[in-house]
């Protein structure tokens, strides 16, 4: 009975002494200076950008397939509103109502059909934008947290990325290459989901600078797994207003 004892207390102080060491290791990467920099060079070069493309209007274009096929490819001019948020205009003519074809009942189940994809395209782009353009909030708060992990971007000596879980979502995940010369963003692959876990949605951006040196979103690809439904998403045409 002693040694079981014995045994049983060795173990558990086995278990606390581990339990303390991931806690400071944690701890310790989401202190790290390098952390700590990389997120503060984020955050400033986020509100230079944001701020430097008030002064923007660009085109959009978003071309929407399903199961690799066009179904649709919308226009807009947008600029950034007083909150920071980016403001649609569309630039297409209203659409033509086609002629309806095959009986009542059919016409139903197409004009149905029609209904939930187009609600669901845009549930996408509306939690794609939650996670593009990254939030300097966000990210230090999950630093605190200890869901950062930083490190090295293999052939690119000059990038760093932050690997951020429960960014939006518990269980989402967000890379965020970063360019420390540059002090940019360089893109951003996000790993999430819509209401249910299972359905899944994977997002990549990439970004590219104007002649000033502002940054900004050159293109966005958003993918609904399950529907196999794809929007992408092209910015061109900047200019001042």
């Amino acid at each position: 009975m002693k040694i079981k004892a014995r045994s049983m207390s060795a173990a558990l102080t086995s278990v606390l002494v581990f339990g303390s060491f991931a806690g400071f290791v944690c701890t310790a990467n989401a202190q790290s200076p390098e952390m700590q920099q990389r997120i503060a060079e984020i955050k400033q070069a986020s509100a230079k950008n944001k701020q430097a493309l008030m002064s923007y209007s660009w085109n959009e274009q978003d071309t929407i397939s399903l199961k690799g096929e066009v179904k649709k490819v919308q226009h807009y001019q947008v600029r950034l509103g007083p909150d920071g948020k980016p403001q649609k205009t569309s630039l297409d003519p209203p659409e033509d109502a086609a002629p309806p074809s095959g009986g009542r009942m059919k016409q139903k189940v197409v004009a149905k059909k029609k209904e939930e994809y187009k609600d669901y395209a845009e549930s996408m782009k509306a939690l794609a934008q939650q996670y593009a353009p990254p939030d300097p909030a966000k990210i230090q708060q999950a630093a605190a947290q200890g869901n950062i992990t930083l490190g090295p971007v293999a052939g690119s000596p000059s990038q760093v990325q932050l690997v951020i879980k429960n960014y939006v979502k518990p269980g989402d995940s967000m890379t965020l290459v970063f360019d420390k010369e540059q002090k940019s963003i360089v893109r951003v692959q996000i790993a999430s989901y819509m209401d249910d876990p299972k359905d899944a949605m994977n997002l990549t951006v990439n970004y590219s600078k104007l002649p000033d040196g502002t940054n900004h979103i050159d293109s966005m690809v958003i993918d609904g797994v399950s529907k196999q439904l794809n929007v992408a998403i092209q910015n061109s045409n900047y200019g001042h207003v």
